[in-house]
């Protein structure tokens, strides 16, 4: 967030205090440090800490700088443990600018490592210091500060939205956005920059969103915007009146958090693929060495670790364990030096999982860990961690980091598999392609299916029962679809492999009894289709999440929703999105809250 004031006392408080309550109304989002930098007598103050705002507040005193420009950050750990140092604003060597960042500069160390040849010295292990240097490189060649500014971003790759001051110009912040928010307040007398309209809605409703590319500056009176090319933007056009109750701004408009975090995960995907080359060639070389490989996990992660054990087995021939957390005693005895422990958790902090990583450790197997919090108990005990980028999460029921999980372990998958061989060049560029294509393909998909699967939604929440039938990959997904719907539904759900209907569950089918199929466009396809026919004969109501272009599978299913043609290994990413859809208009038909299902909690500690 920033804030640029004409005058001291418009409000009848400080600037930096403007920015600790702004900072307070985005709170939701999660962080673990915060930190305020303000342009005061002609230089730069910081404030800034890890902690709660509350805490940091009282301790280094943010609401007592002085200053009419102001810039503040709560962080959300990616590059660098939450730490006093790595909070955010950062300064270059001479403090001559103070930067915050949302986002992940992909290609931070080369810069790093230049900016570190020319002599420059760095104070934390983010990567967003990098632009603070760049820009001070640029002042020290003659440049001005909104050209420096704007030479800085050239050499940025990764997705940002930044707010900047700099002390030559003590009457602006700019900011710039690709691929993260940011929205410009107009207010009297002083203007915003926020990553999220509630953090200045106490002062103005009227806005400006901050387009892919744009960059810019505020005064207190003016405000500066242009295109990624450089060409002034009409800014008149663009201005929008908000009228939200500050719940709905919270959630940018959407009822529920669960639906916003669904429409995230484009993003979320976008940013986990940024984070993947750097950080997974050492977790490659540990299951390529590896006597044995065990998947840990619970829930959602479980079923994500399914899909990554189901890939690993098909592309690279290693055959994993894959257990549920809370039953790791069964292994405790054979688990042993040279075995590879591959820990999945969003939070970093199930406590089944990390009791199951602590027996296997001890008794010699190196942990690779996968979670969603920077520096939490389980990457801290693991030997080697990979991040999703999920951002927070705060609906209960998992979603984005569900997605970023399968794109991790996929990627993994495949990466194990070209080191061994078992996947060829062109097999590995193709899915990697795939992969890469996933945040797009989604979005699609919530473009496409939305009202029709809120339809669909409404019409289970008429049941009582459902199942969800798979094979292959489909298994996992379908899993996951059942867990969604049951747990903030309260429909019961149950998932089985669809070649085990007739082994028993399909007694339970009567007419209208609903049964979703996850058909792929894999060697499975044609199975598929007797395993709809078979329910098909006994009365059932059929829904498909099916490839385009199925032909006879369409015909024969009551309800359909074609997904677009990509590699079935990547296609699971997107197969979930329905089923996550599903169970939110359902759970939203009956009148529950599907943020906060009964007798669930989001990070489960207890045994």
């Amino acid at each position: 967030m920033g804030v640029v004031a004409r005058k001291y006392g418009s409000f009848n408080v400080r600037v930096s205090e403007i920015v600790r309550k702004g900072l307070e109304k985005l709170e939701y989002r999660g962080y673990d440090s915060v930190g305020i930098a303000t342009i005061c007598e002609g230089g730069i103050v910081v404030r800034k800490g890890k902690g709660k705002i509350s805490e940091v507040n009282r301790r280094v005193r943010l609401d007592e700088i002085a200053g009419l420009t102001a810039i503040g950050h709560t962080r959300w750990a990616t590059h660098g443990a939450p730490s006093d140092i790595n909070a955010h604003p950062h300064t270059d060597c001479k403090g001559r600018v103070a930067i915050v960042h949302n986002g992940i500069i992909q290609n931070y160390l080369e810069l790093k490592k230049m900016l570190k040849e020319k002599g420059h010295v760095f104070r934390s292990e983010t990567d967003s210091e990098v632009l603070a240097h760049l820009i001070e490189e640029n002042l020290d060649e003659g440049s001005d500060a909104f050209t420096a500014f704007k030479k800085a971003l050239e050499k940025i790759k990764g997705s940002y939205a930044f707010g900047v001051v700099i002390r030559d110009e003590p009457d602006k912040i700019f900011f710039a956005r690709k691929d993260s928010p940011l929205v410009i307040g107009i207010g009297k007398n002083m203007n915003f920059i926020a990553s999220d309209i509630p953090a200045f809605l106490d002062y103005t409703r009227t806005i400006i969103i901050v387009y892919d590319g744009e960059r810019g500056y505020i005064t207190a009176s003016t405000i500066y915007l242009e295109d990624e090319n450089g060409r002034a933007v009409e800014i008149e056009k663009r201005i929008r009146k908000v009228d939200w109750t500050p719940d709905m701004a919270k959630k940018e408009g959407y009822p529920h958090f669960m639906i916003k975090e669904i429409h995230e995960q484009p993003r979320a995907l976008r940013e986990t693929l940024l984070g993947l080359d750097e950080s997974i060639s050492e977790a490659i070389d540990l299951i390529l060495n590896a006597n044995r490989v065990y998947f840990i996990a619970a829930g959602t992660s479980y079923h994500a670790c399914l899909v990554g054990d189901y890939m690993l087995n098909t592309l690279a021939g290693i055959p994993p364990i894959t257990l549920i957390a809370s039953e790791y005693k069964k292994y405790k005895k054979s688990v042993r030096d040279g075995d590879v422990v591959i820990a999945v958790s969003q939070s970093g902090e199930t406590i089944d999982t990390l009791m199951a990583i602590r027996v296997f450790k001890k008794n010699g197997a190196k942990i690779v860990s996968i979670s969603n919090i920077v520096d939490s108990a389980i990457p801290r005990e693991s030997d080697y961690t990979i991040y999703t980028r999920a951002g927070p999460e705060i609906g209960v029921a998992a979603t984005k980091t569900f997605t970023t999980q399968l794109l991790v372990l996929s990627w993994l998958a495949v990466s194990v598999a070209e080191r061994l061989g078992t996947l060829k060049g062109q097999e590995v560029r193709k899915l990697k392609k795939s992969l890469s294509e996933t945040p797009s393909i989604v979005s699609d998909v919530l473009t496409r299916y939305e009202g029709f699967a809120k339809k669909l939604g409404e019409e289970l929440a008429l049941s009582k029962n459902v199942f969800y039938l798979g094979r292959g990959i489909g298994v996992p997904i379908a899993m996951e679809g059942a867990l969604k719907l049951k747990e903030i539904s309260y429909i019961h759900a149950e998932a089985y492999p669809a070649g085990e209907s007739k082994h028993g569950p399909i007694a339970l089918v009567e007419p209208g009894f609903p049964v979703v199929f996850l058909v792929f466009d894999d060697e499975w396809k044609k199975h598929m289709l007797g395993n709809i026919e078979e329910m098909k004969a006994r009365g059932a109501y059929t829904i498909g999440i099916i490839p385009e272009e199925s032909g006879t599978i369409e015909e024969r299913l009551d309800k359909s929703i074609k997904m677009p043609r990509i590699n079935p290994y990547a296609s699971a990413i997107a197969y979930i999105i329905p089923l996550q859809l599903f169970a939110y208009y359902a759970a939203v038909a009956k009148g529950y809250d599907p943020d906060k299902p009964r007798n669930l909690a989001k990070t489960v500690t207890v045994e």
